[in-house]
Formats: C-alpha cells, structure tokens, sequence
C-alpha cells in the first residue's frame, strides 16, 4: 500500500498525503505548496508518507 501511495504522491501529491493523513493541517499545507510549485508539492507529500510509516 506504501507505493501507492508515493506513485499518488508523485503524480498527484495532494491525494497522497489525503490517503496518509486524511483531511489537516498536512493536507492543506500541501495543496498550497503544490499550487506554488509542483517539486515543493511532491517533496512534502513523500515526507509526510515516510514520517507517518
């Protein structure tokens, strides 16, 4: 389940760490930095899938 989870953070990093963390404070964090730049997106969503494990 963990690759699943780091392909959806790569393609999509929002939905990973939606499927890690659920709607937070992670989630939004994420979504503004994915809005600011994709890298600082997926950079955070596999920190927080690698953190929460």
């Amino acid at each position: 389940m963990e690759l699943v989870k780091i392909i959806c953070a790569v393609l999509l990093p929002p939905l990973g760490v939606f499927f890690q963390v659920g709607i937070g404070k992670h989630f939004w964090i994420n979504i503004i930095l994915t809005l600011c730049g994709y890298i600082p997106g997926i950079v955070h969503a596999i920190w927080v899938i690698a953190k929460k494990k």
